[in-house]
């Protein structure tokens, strides 16, 4: 276990710990990400305990979860996730110290693994982002307001094309085939519609 004493194998596992757990927050579910960030930290860990450290900047790699979550729950909070990341990267860059005071991590080391993880971070995180807030192509509310086309007489039943698909449909007036229609709401996988009304589509 000695290598890992070594101040630049302490900084990848580090780095690679709070990675996988930022990757986790993002994007729970699997587990996976979440035993890989436990044993990254494990060792990351045992290296903390016995090297020389600055509390500061362990501090500021820990603090970096708060604008990271604050970015991962709505969108467009791209400078948030951003923050994170630098403050990711300057603390655990500063976390083992040289005699001089200065970081012991090597200076190739810390540039290569910077970029590798700012530049995976900041693309698969907004990935993640705009996934998770993309609206699904069948949310049926998502039909509410829409306008279509009453492909059968619709009345009780019926079908009507929206948004590219047919769906069942019934409507508290008798709709003729082929009239203009807009979905007023629905009833699990039902459309209820109204006859378009050519005056407020004309407008």
């Amino acid at each position: 276990m000695d290598f890992l004493l070594d101040p630049n194998i302490a900084y990848l596992f580090l780095l690679g710990a709070v990675l996988l757990a930022l990757l986790a927050l993002a994007t729970p579910g699997t587990g996976l990400l979440e035993a890989g960030a436990f044993f990254c930290m494990a060792l990351a860990g045992y290296a903390i305990y016995n090297l020389s450290i600055n509390l500061l900047a362990l501090g500021v790699v820990v603090l970096s979860v708060i604008p990271f979550v604050y970015a991962i729950q709505r969108p467009k909070r791209e400078a948030f996730l951003g923050l994170a990341i630098l403050m990711i990267v300057a603390g655990s860059l500063f976390i083992f110290p040289s005699a001089s005071g200065g970081p012991a991590v090597n200076p190739v080391v810390a540039v290569v693994a910077t970029v590798l993880v700012a530049g995976f971070l900041w693309v698969a995180v907004r990935k993640s982002m705009e996934a998770a807030h993309k609206r699904p192509s069948h949310d049926l509310d998502g039909l509410v307001g829409r306008s279509g086309e009453a492909r059968t007489k619709v009345k009780d039943d019926g079908s009507v094309f929206v948004s590219g698909e047919l769906w069942s449909a019934k409507s508290s007036e008798s709709i003729p085939a082929g009239a203009a229609i807009r979905v007023v709401r629905r009833e699990g996988f039902v459309l209820v519609v109204e006859k378009e009304n050519p005056d407020k589509t004309s407008k």
